[in-house]
């Protein structure tokens, strides 16, 4: 039996899948794992990675190598999105990834895939586990510096994130009213084309994935802890997904890292992740008719776990 390792790295986090094929068609998960590394700090101002954050982003990617080792890992695919693609020294990421990735399988290095693939990934990851009578399903993957908006036979990747927005509106604490009508106003217009190129329209059920939005699914929840097994594919009333993010936009830095379920590494950017979500919301029930949120906890790192499989 074949064992691999898919490696997401994202703007705000680098995360882990280690799985094993269950003979049906789906995934066995071995290790899964998240590390905020923030890799995309200062790209959208500065062009480039700074050095403190490849540093952070080397240091974890060391370690799950060192885990896939341990446990066998035949194949590894590792994926770069949004911060990525925006970086001018992205030749020192890449030969930091190939000297880490090659003690694995010989000649991996991270590859920088297009918004579309990352969508299709995250939505053949997002929806294996789904009733196909809930379809036709739309997918959002909420990440740090981009949202990727996915049916079945389209797919738009949006230039807005948790961290693009928080760097570029949300300065106060908490955020000024003038400051979150400039973020509501950036996310719309982030925005639109998704809902131009995506027939959300014919979507009968919302599938949230990423980590902005399992963490508003555990609020919601009432969860003292993050608890992946509870968080996944729960439902939750839009106007309660209203709710919570709304809270979250108003809260104080200091509330929002008290909030049990609450990563560390989210707290500073919650609240831009906050407005995207019910933006989304908004728009999936004006058009669709949506009343509910299904989050799941399988995503890319599921998309791409599968395609090596294949």
């Amino acid at each position: 039996m074949t064992r691999v390792a898919a490696v997401d790295c994202g703007t705000n986090s680098i995360r882990l899948l280690i799985a094993d094929s269950d003979g049906a068609g789906g995934l066995v998960d071995v290790v899964r794992d998240m590390v905020i590394v923030r890799l995309g700090e200062g790209v959208d101002a500065t062009g480039r990675f700074r050095d403190e954050a490849i540093a952070r982003t080397r240091v974890a990617l060391a370690d799950y190598v060192d885990v896939m080792k341990t446990h066998g890992v035949q194949q590894v695919r590792m994926v770069a999105t949004s911060a990525t693609r925006d970086a001018s020294n992205r030749d020192e990421f890449f030969d930091m990834t190939a000297e880490l990735l090659g003690q694995v399988t010989e000649g991996a290095v991270a590859e920088v895939i297009s918004g579309d693939e990352e969508a299709q990934l995250s939505f053949r990851g997002a929806v294996g586990g789904l009733d196909p009578a809930d379809g036709p399903f739309v997918v959002t993957d909420l990440g740090g510096g981009s949202t990727e908006v996915v049916m079945a036979d389209a797919a738009y990747s949006a230039d807005v994130g948790c961290v693009r927005l928080t760097e570029h509106s949300l300065h106060s604490d908490p955020p000024t009213s003038d400051e979150v009508r400039e973020a509501e106003s950036f996310v719309a217009q982030r925005l639109a084309p998704a809902f131009a190129a995506v027939p959300v329209e014919r979507a009968r059920t919302w599938v949230g994935v990423a980590g902005t939005l399992t963490t508003i699914a555990a609020l919601n929840l009432g969860l003292a802890d993050y608890d992946s097994d509870a968080i996944h594919l729960s439902r939750h009333p839009l106007t309660d997904v209203e709710r919570v993010c709304r809270d979250l936009v108003k809260a104080t830095r200091a509330d929002r890292a008290a909030l049990g379920p609450m990563h560390p590494g989210r707290v500073d950017v919650i609240g831009g992740g906050a407005l995207v979500t019910m933006a989304l919301a908004q728009e999936f029930s004006a058009r669709a008719s949506i009343a509910e949120m299904v989050v799941s906890e399988h995503d890319i790192l599921d998309g791409i776990a599968l395609g090596l499989l294949d």
